[in-house]
């Protein structure tokens, strides 16, 4: 069985003081109800994307405080004894309902259910929010740039600006949102998404000349490689770079343009392959690529787009801005009870919710129905009455994660599922500019009868 490092100091030394003060108080082991959610889309966007599920999984499995861990909460006296106790066979053992990776949210969407004692779903609060805001953050921009691409591959080339771990995820969650490969190689192990990648200016500076360099990738990758044209005269490249694969006793893959004025010399490259004869060369495009300078591209003749850094940085919103609430917990009286955040600003909506996709004549997204139910099979038969599309999938049930949604097998149909789910917004949706959300919410509270 492989070694997974623990996840469980991946948190905030509050979840872990909140569980000592509940502990003592006698309210750790009420039945609790906690929701993520994002109470508005950043930068205005029309919708997000919801990724990063399935590392939640994987960290929820590994969230264990082994003798290491317990050493050092000991030796920093963060907590006492009997909650150092109670960390030391910590196991997650509720049920966690969540939208499907790839699916698209909106304001309010409950994109993660957790229900289980307070402490055991507590103490998750902070690793499932740091997993879901940069990886949804990603998945969004990613998804924002493959619709303005229009069918035209877009790869991933962000591993070098950004932290090296937040790299690889970045990698998978573009792959969910559209994205064709990665340049990160590690993602590329780790997750079986395709890697790409050639060569950089440094390469053609090391030979004595263009037509050495050019030579000497064509004599390793073949005639089918790209080749980076700008490092001195483009014109001059696109030549040479043709006549290298044609002695080599092949036609050029693809030319790469790195630098200037994109669009023009996108429409002057393709004529000068076209008169050289060069018909079926692509045109790949990079240099500070965003999915408004990949719209702005679209009438160009660019075949691929290679994106850096705007996609590992959520093109201008890091963080999908998502929180991690209580939403309903045990009382007194042994009933489950709403609770709900009143604070001007930072309200939230009490109980448990299900949420389903109501769609037009046409087939498009009209309305996201969220419902506030005693339990998840109540909201479920409601949404089924209603001819709502169900978004969430049981993710764990008792303590046991459901293997679907974990690992390399789960990203080809998260990709899949974000595929139809884009395709069912409305045309505004797909607009880049900061306006309302593409699909509206409606709330339905069936836990009180209240509308």
């Amino acid at each position: 069985m492989a070694h997974h490092p623990s996840t469980a100091l991946l948190t905030d030394m509050y979840e872990l003081t909140m569980i000592d003060a509940a502990l003592k108080s006698g309210t750790a082991h009420r039945a609790s109800v906690f929701e993520v959610f994002a109470r508005r889309l950043p930068g205005g966007r029309r919708y997000g994307v919801v990724a990063g599920t399935g590392r939640v999984l994987e960290a929820i499995r590994d969230f264990r405080f082994s003798e290491e861990e317990i050493t050092y909460l000991a030796q920093t006296a963060i907590v006492g004894e009997q909650t150092l106790e109670w960390l030391s066979t910590y196991r997650f053992t509720g049920n966690i309902y969540g939208y499907t990776e790839g699916e698209c949210y909106f304001p309010y969407s409950p994109i993660l259910t957790v229900t289980g004692t307070f402490a055991e779903a507590c103490i998750l609060e902070t690793v499932i929010l740091s997993i879901l805001n940069h990886d949804s953050a990603v998945a969004t921009a990613a998804s924002r740039m493959t619709a303005a691409a229009h069918g035209r591959p877009c790869i991933e080339f962000g591993a070098r600006r950004t932290h090296e771990s937040a790299a690889v995820h970045a990698a998978r969650a573009a792959v969910i949102a559209g994205f064709a490969a990665t340049s990160d190689v590690e993602a590329g192990r780790r997750y079986g998404l395709t890697i790409a990648g050639t060569s950089a200016h440094s390469f053609t500076l090391v030979h004595d000349d263009e037509q050495h360099a050019f030579a000497a990738q064509i004599a390793t990758m073949g005639p089918g490689t790209t080749l980076l044209v700008d490092t001195y005269d483009i014109p001059t490249g696109v030549e040479r770079a043709v006549a290298a694969a044609r002695a080599a006793g092949g036609e050029l893959g693809a030319i790469r343009i790195d630098s200037g004025d994109l669009i023009a010399q996108a429409f002057t490259t393709r004529k000068q392959l076209d008169e050289l004869g060069a018909t079926s060369t692509k045109i790949t495009v990079t240099s500070d690529l965003d999915e408004y300078a990949i719209a702005a591209l679209g009438a160009a003749p660019v075949d691929v787009y290679g994106v850096g850094t705007q996609l590992v940085t959520g093109s201008g919103q890091p963080t999908a801005q998502m929180v991690y609430k209580l939403v309903a917990r045990e009382g007194v009286d042994g009933h489950m009870h709403e609770v709900a955040k009143a604070s001007q600003n930072k309200s939230s909506i009490g109980g448990l919710k299900v949420a389903g996709r109501v769609r037009d004549a046409r087939g498009h997204a009209a309305q996201e129905l969220i419902v506030s139910a005693q339990s998840f099979e109540e909201g479920l038969a409601y949404l089924e009455h209603s001819g709502a599309r169900p978004l969430q999938a049981k993710l764990v049930e008792a303590g046991v994660i459901n293997e679907q949604f974990l690992g390399t097998h789960a990203i080809a149909p998260a990709a899949a599922r974000h595929e139809i789910s884009r395709a069912e917004l409305p045309y505004d949706g797909w607009r880049l500019s900061a306006g309302e959300p593409a699909v509206p919410t409606k709330m339905v509270d069936i836990f009180t009868g209240d509308d």
